[in-house]
Parts: C-alpha cells; sequence; structure tokens
C-alpha cells in the first residue's frame, strides 16, 4: 500500500471537500495519483447516490437571475440544512444558474439537460451530491419572458440561503412597486394571476362546495345564488394574485394598486424550499 503524504490529503480534501479517512483511503489504492483518487471517490459517491435516491430533500436554496428577456428560477434541494449553507452546495446553485440561463432553458427537462463543465446539469449535480454525501436535486425551474423582470429572495433564517424565490414579469416603468409586488407574492402565495387563469374545474368544483355549505347552513333559497357569488369572491381572492388584498394595504387589492402603478403584470413564479 503507497504511503500518501499529508499535503496530497489535504489538498484533495480541499477540492473535493471528502472526509479525512476516505480520501486517504483512496489515495492509497490510487498509490498515490491524485487523479486516479479523485475517481475513486467519485464512483464511490455515486454509489451513495444510488442508496440516497429515497430519502426526502425538504432543505435547500432557491435562486433567480435575469437575462435579457427572460428571467430563470430554481429551486435546488438537499436533505440537511447543514450542507444547505455548504459552500460547496451554494457554489453548485451557482453553476447551475449559468448553465441554464447560457442554454436559455424553458423547462425543468432542459434546464437538466443543459450543458455544465463538460457534462450536463443532471450529472454536475450527481457528483457534487457525490461529494457532499447527500441526496441533491433540481427539483423545480421556472423561466418567464417579459419586458422587466422583479427578483426578490427571501431568507427565513439569518444562517442559511434564501428560502423562498419570486420573480415577477411586467411591462411599465414603476420598478419600486413592482418589488413591491414580488415581496406580497412572497408572502401570500397565490396560485395565479388573474381569475380568468382559475381552471374551470377547480372554479366549478370550489362553486358545488360552496353552494353545498350554504345550503347545509339553512340559508334561503332565494339568496343562494348572491351567497355562493361571494364566497367564490373570496375563494379568487386567496388564488387570484390580482385579486387578494394587498399585503401593505389591505383595503386595496393588488389590481389596484398595479393600475395604478401603470404596470401590468405579465406573470410570476414563486418557490418555497421544500413546499
Amino acid at each position: 500500500m503507497a504511503n500518501v503524504s499529508i499535503a496530497d490529503i489535504k489538498a484533495l480534501r480541499e477540492q473535493l471537500g471528502t472526509g479525512m479517512v476516505d480520501t486517504k483511503k483512496a489515495l492509497e489504492e490510487a498509490g498515490g495519483d491524485i487523479a486516479k483518487a479523485t475517481e475513486i471517490l467519485r464512483l464511490k459517491g455515486a454509489k451513495g447516490n444510488a442508496k440516497r435516491a429515497d430519502r426526502s430533500t425538504s432543505e435547500g436554496l432557491v435562486a433567480a437571475r435575469e437575462a435579457g428577456d427572460r428571467a430563470y428560477l430554481l429551486e435546488l434541494n438537499c436533505e440537511t440544512d447543514f450542507v444547505a449553507k455548504n459552500d460547496k452546495f451554494i457554489a453548485l446553485a451557482s453553476g447551475v444558474e449559468d448553465a441554464v440561463v447560457a442554454a436559455s432553458a424553458t423547462s425543468l427537462d432542459e434546464a437538466l439537460a443543459a450543458p455544465a463543465e463538460g457534462k450536463t446539469v443532471a450529472d454536475l449535480i450527481n457528483d457534487e451530491a457525490a461529494i457532499l454525501g447527500e441526496k441533491v436535486e433540481l427539483r423545480r425551474f421556472a423561466s418567464l419572458t417579459g419586458e422587466h423582470f422583479s427578483i426578490y429572495l427571501h431568507r427565513t433564517s439569518k444562517d442559511l440561503p434564501p428560502q423562498v424565490g419570486v420573480v415577477v414579469a411586467y411591462s411599465g416603468d414603476d420598478a419600486e412597486t413592482a418589488r413591491s409586488i414580488a415581496q406580497h407574492i412572497s408572502f401570500a402565495n397565490p396560485e395565479y394571476l388573474t381569475r380568468d387563469d382559475v381552471p374551470a374545474d377547480k372554479v366549478e368544483n370550489e362553486r358545488r362546495i360552496v353552494e353545498e355549505i350554504s345550503r347545509n347552513e339553512g340559508k334561503p333559497e332565494a339568496a343562494l345564488p348572491k351567497i355562493i357569488e361571494g364566497r367564490l369572491g373570496a375563494y379568487f381572492k386567496q388564488v387570484s394574485l390580482l385579486d387578494q388584498d394587498y399585503a401593505k394595504d389591505n383595503k386595496q387589492s393588488v389590481g389596484k394598486v398595479v393600475a395604478d402603478a401603470g404596470l401590468t403584470i405579465t406573470g410570476f413564479a414563486r418557490f418555497k424550499v421544500g413546499a
């Protein structure tokens, strides 16, 4: 078995972030050849990835970037908050961002297939997961086109990277209000831009539920249509951004705030880690 120097062990550990014992064993097995030891460690990590396939990934970070007429939002997940705040994990997220922006990816599949450091994003993530020792996955990805964008990233803990990310695509010149809308979305979590965007089957299901509730409460038959519409309106205020009460002034709707600012919201995306 080859003797390996402390300097080689230290150098390889700094390069890969691997443990002392594993690094020493890999160098000994490789006869002191750093390139071969790196391959051994990566293969060992890849086997670990397969064993971790069924593990849950409820920690991680969100990241967003604007590039030309497109903006990107992604959620990169891991198993523990310890890894989520690890410099290598944060650097991996940045590398993934670089790759998806360069590829102008428009879907999760395109993002995973984007070229990255001579491989694909999916392979890059798997390789880094092997080094980090946890399951890592690109869970969600969104790509928006627009005239302007407002990006808001929120930290739920000062010790962790951003856990909530919002991208708003808009036209108009009031960037301050656009940012305020992005902050509102991070808090209020709308599902759709307008009530017209809510799928018809969801609206009909909600109508059926509120009608049944209203009848069970013994409401007068003649009053039911108005009561049902009122309760549907409350539903739209939950799920439709422009119908929601504005977080900074609940006497106004988001739609009115946007209109008064001369803005048109053309799309948005919101991710919260693990949600």
